[in-house]
């Protein structure tokens, strides 16, 4: 049960901006009957990271914690209503290059909703079944440079998702495959980081 995971907290998070994601559980769009979890493109206008795969959210505002982020951030970016009674529990604090630690909280919503994209936020969401990310779809390690830090990868579509989004999700599916996998020593390559 994710509510019994245990956290890791990294040790340096209080010298970084405070953001939280959302690992989305929802039924898979193709009645196969599957759970599926919600990615997004983030808008191709954003001065940061525009046009990579997300999971919804962003930046804590201040008094937030990672629930209240997280809720907020994914009724602006896509127009779906959480609740804190749909919260599941969280997943480890990771760390980016780019100066943030990443609260993922992990939801799951039975009712149905209508996915709405914020233009100026979000270029496209999908439904992404979690046994796409298994099998040929599986995570793919690798570094940049010999001797250069462990990269992630997940090959979505034509294109990848890349760590931060890879790590956490890598993270998920362990969990949910019952083995617990820290992530936080898994860069993202650089363009990844702008």
């Amino acid at each position: 049960m994710i509510s019994q995971f245990a956290p890791l907290r990294t040790t340096n998070a209080e010298n970084l901006k405070r953001a939280a994601v959302g690992i989305i559980l929802v039924a898979a769009d193709d009645g196969s009957g599957e759970t599926a979890f919600l990615l997004t493109v983030r808008s191709a206008k954003l001065r940061a990271h525009a046009g990579q795969y997300a999971l919804p959210g962003g930046r804590s505002d201040l008094g937030e914690d990672a629930l209240d982020t997280v809720i907020r951030e994914c009724s602006e970016e896509i127009a779906i209503e959480l609740s804190p009674d749909h919260a599941l529990g969280t997943l480890d604090i990771y760390p980016t290059q780019s100066g943030y630690a990443i609260t993922p909280v992990v939801f799951a919503i039975t009712k149905d909703q209508d996915l709405c994209p914020n233009p100026n936020e979000v270029d496209q969401v999908f439904r992404i079944k979690l046994s796409d990310l298994s099998g040929e779809r599986s995570a793919q390690f690798f570094s940049e440079n010999e001797g250069g830090p462990c990269l992630l990868r997940f090959p979505i579509f034509d294109h990848y998702i890349h760590a931060p989004t890879a790590a956490i999700l890598y993270q998920f599916i362990e969990f949910v495959a019952g083995r617990h996998q820290r992530v936080d020593d898994l860069s993202a390559p650089d363009f990844a980081r702008r």
